[in-house]
């Protein structure tokens, strides 16, 4: 199998640093990695992680996907240009009261998280359709499928990042070209760590009382409980999405946590919408005992899941 070029975006911490080094360091020697960052000056972690497959498997490259300039500029200094497998990992996150969220703010997300894709793929998929093949691999979220409380502006970049995708698949088949769409859940990820520290410190005074205390009252700390039960690590983020690159046929979509399964289900079960609506709502606002002994349930499967894992993977 010929060794194939990845372009990372995203890479100084969390997913794409897993991912970068998860790909770099495959024994079958199947990648060439450019693991890119906006900012050069975070690349330590990834130098330390990366160890004897920097410089060889692995190199490193600033790219901002919000300047269309420095993308241009990151794809052409790869010989011939050649990108086979493009994974669109740079984002931002979002989280609070839609009252408080600036114009600016919205525009600051949208730009990265979906213009920031709309400017790679311009620059790589016109190669790949010349070369009838390549892969286009897109961080997506299962909030691109379900929208959540105080997420409105987050959910409403990722809804636009999987419309763009289904879109654009129909075409890049007929070159060819596969599109697949990452949808992790809760990551537990310096990213994630610092968008719920932020949240956690909004000022909330603008707000009237009852909106007010159904942010700090009881969203901060049901988001800390579903982050308790069901986030996933990068490295299995890393490894799910290493599955799909590796895939002789990958999937369209494809979620990395199983537990979300029946948020997808559920959605295209009843196309008025009601459905998941009402029993979400009737879930989290009142059957809140029923919801967390639900997650404390969920927590133990994860437990499970990840012991069974290990021993799978020892010698």
């Amino acid at each position: 199998m010929s060794c194939r070029n990845v372009l990372i975006t995203g890479c100084s911490s969390g997913i794409g640093l897993a991912l970068a080094v998860h790909l770099a360091r495959d024994e079958l020697r199947r990648f060439r990695v450019v693991a890119t960052m906006r900012d050069l000056g975070r690349r330590g972690e990834l130098e330390t992680r990366a160890g004897t497959a920097l410089g060889h498997t692995l190199e490193i490259r600033q790219l901002d996907v919000d300047c269309e300039e420095s993308v241009r500029r990151c794809v052409e200094a790869i010989p011939q240009r050649r990108v086979d497998v493009l994974v669109s990992n740079a984002g931002r996150g979002l989280v609070g009261p839609l009252e408080l969220q600036s114009v600016e703010a919205a525009r600051r997300l949208l730009d990265t998280n979906v213009l920031g894709l709309l400017r790679l793929v311009r620059q790589v998929l016109p190669d790949m359709k010349r070369r009838r093949s390549g892969h286009v691999v897109v961080m997506s979220s299962v909030l691109g499928l379900q929208g959540l409380l105080f997420n409105d502006l987050y959910c409403a970049s990722k809804f636009a990042v999987e419309g763009f995708c289904e879109s654009l698949a129909l075409q890049a088949l007929k070159f060819g070209v596969h599109i697949s769409l990452i949808e992790p859940g809760p990551v537990a990820t310096e990213f994630e760590r610092k968008l719920y520290e932020e949240a956690a410190t909004l000022d909330l005074s603008g707000l009237d009382p009852e909106t007010r205390e159904l942010f700090q009252g009881f969203y901060l700390p049901y988001s800390r409980e579903v982050f308790a039960a069901l986030a996933q690590s990068p490295a299995e983020v890393a490894e799910h999405t290493a599955r799909v690159i590796t895939s002789e046929s990958p999937p369209f979509r494809s979620q990395t946590n199983s537990l979300y399964a029946p948020l997808a289900t559920l959605k295209h079960a009843d196309t008025s919408g009601h459905l998941p609506l009402a029993a979400f709502q009737r879930l989290i606002f009142q059957h809140d005992r029923l919801f967390k002994a639900s997650l404390s349930l969920l927590k133990l499967l994860q437990w499970r899941k990840r012991r069974d894992m290990d021993h799978t993977k020892t010698p």
